[in-house]
């Protein structure tokens, strides 16, 4: 039961990230997440990195107060609340956006799919107009320009 609650959060989060990205991001937080758009790396530090904490409270209050208080299902929910933020992390800001050089080419079809939405995502420096919101989960036409590539 455990792990059908961490991943039913984890595949939640995708669509609570997707949604906190389009209204509150390119939002009325825009002036958090604007720095992210803009290419000016003057730091490693981006104020768009303060959203990693508005994730990571409910994270922690979730595995802390589950497992004080014996409710075990509240702090599964935060394991895979922490289990998207690791996901996120290694997908965004390692492989997408090389802030850390590990994962620096991939062959597979679905992580270039992913890299290539994310980089329509960012052609819009404003915003508006923004569209791709999403990490895990591709808009399926880039699966198949990807798909496409491989077999030429």
């Amino acid at each position: 039961m455990s792990f059908i609650i961490i991943f039913a959060t984890f595949l939640g989060m995708e669509f609570m990230a997707w949604c906190t990205h389009k209204f509150v991001m390119h939002g009325f937080l825009w002036n958090l997440h604007q720095d992210h758009h803009v290419p000016n790396k003057k730091s490693f530090f981006e104020r768009n990195d303060v959203f990693f904490l508005i994730y990571a409270v409910p994270s922690w209050l979730c595995i802390m107060l589950g497992s004080m208080f014996a409710l075990w299902w509240v702090m599964y929910i935060g394991f895979g609340i922490l289990a998207y933020g690791i996901a996120y992390f290694l997908v965004h800001e390692v492989f997408i956006h090389q802030r850390f050089k590990w994962f620096k080419n991939s062959e597979t079809v679905y992580l270039k799919a992913i890299r290539r939405a994310h980089k329509i995502h960012h052609k819009h420096i404003g915003k508006e107009k923004g569209e791709c919101f999403g990490m895990l989960i591709v808009p399926w036409k880039y699966v198949k320009d990807e798909l496409r590539k491989v077999k030429a």
